[in-house]
């Protein structure tokens, strides 16, 4: 099976638990990985028959920037279920990150993965 990953799209959205984050807002990171049969593309190298890169970076800052949501795990099903209806993949993975959590203790970030499948 074949991949295209979009690796740390990073956005600006309001989304938490708490009434400050929805306020302030915060950096909200985006790893996506699609899965499926991409060789008719790769073999004539024809734009018509891939993937439109523009497109899916355009659904995915949709639904960061213009969605609420509590949890990162909403976001990144919604992500998913947003690409698995647009285009005709087997497999989407989804990684959501926010690396300034609120969490009252030092970490890197905090990440949900989501994988779905047809």
């Amino acid at each position: 099976m074949d991949r295209l990953i979009f690796k740390n799209m990073a956005f600006y959205g309001y989304h938490g638990v708490f009434a400050a984050e929805k306020e302030v807002g915060q950096k909200i990171e985006v790893d996506l990985e699609l899965h499926g049969d991409f060789e008719a593309a790769a073999r004539t190298d024809d734009v018509e028959l891939g993937i439109n890169y523009v497109d899916v970076y355009t659904i995915v800052k949709d639904v960061v920037e213009e969605r609420e949501f509590n949890l990162l795990e909403g976001m990144a099903v919604a992500i998913a279920q947003e690409i698995l209806d647009v285009y005709d993949v087997e497999q989407v993975v989804v990684r959501v990150r926010n690396p300034h959590a609120p969490i009252g203790g030092l970490l890197d970030y905090i990440e949900a993965e989501i994988v779905k499948s047809r």
